[in-house]
């Protein structure tokens, strides 16, 4: 079982109307990259970031969310702030240079 997995597109649709920020990691159950990397994210987020929260959307049972955000490649994170796109990471993820991403725009919607 994923952490927050996101099951449908309706309930997608709903976690975007009603978070202001959002961390959207697309991967597949099969994806061994993602698979040692989403506990970091994870990690990261509880420690820095707590205000965001974490969805896992598998491509495999929801392509739809996946196509909907052009992401054909796993594993892909994105951010978003306020229904927007803000952040944009794919298949070779530094959890450093994702934390210096998220950091300003956290700060300023957050602080």
């Amino acid at each position: 079982m994923k952490y927050n997995l996101v099951s449908s597109k309706e309930e997608f649709e709903s976690l975007v109307e009603n978070n202001f920020a959002l961390l959207l990691y697309f991967s597949r159950e099969t994806c061994s990259v993602g698979e040692a990397l989403e506990p970091k994210v994870i990690k990261m987020l509880e420690e820095e970031y707590p205000k965001i929260p974490f969805y896992f959307v598998d491509m495999d049972k929801t392509p739809s969310i996946a196509a909907d955000f052009q992401v054909f490649v796993e594993p892909t994170i994105i951010v978003l702030f306020d229904k927007k796109e803000t952040v944009r990471k794919t298949r070779v993820i530094s959890i450093p240079e994702l934390s210096e991403s998220l950091e300003r725009i956290y700060q300023i919607a957050f602080e």
